[in-house]
């Protein structure tokens, strides 16, 4: 199950990278930097699953879904990874779009 939510909360990060068509070399650190602490991966298991996520398709929902279920009495836990989450939206520009995606996120997550 570890895996799965390293793979979903990964998915969730990358998405903010990808959507807004940003520098992935300039991205890579702060992700990298997240995953490591989440999930005790390398600097280079985290860059090239940043790499992988951003060439694949993949259903948001799903891993929202996965997060929510595994962390599901463990609000603390969500709200950090908001936390994370808005860190990587900082890191850049900010626009419209990445609060709408960040309101989406942040209301699925809070489902259960």
């Amino acid at each position: 199950m570890e895996k799965k939510i390293k793979e979903s909360v990964g998915t969730l990060l990358a998405h903010i990278i990808k959507v807004d068509n940003r520098d992935i070399e300039k991205e890579a650190p702060l992700f990298c930097e997240i995953m490591g602490q989440d999930f005790e991966c390398s600097e280079d298991e985290a860059k090239a699953f940043l790499y992988e996520i951003m060439d694949k398709e993949y259903d948001l929902d799903e891993h929202i879904a996965i997060i929510n279920q595994a962390l599901c009495d463990d609000r603390l836990s969500k709200f950090h990874l908001l936390e994370q989450i808005n860190h990587i939206i900082y890191s850049d520009e900010i626009s419209e779009e990445d609060y709408k995606i960040f309101e989406e996120i942040k209301n699925k997550l809070f489902e259960c």
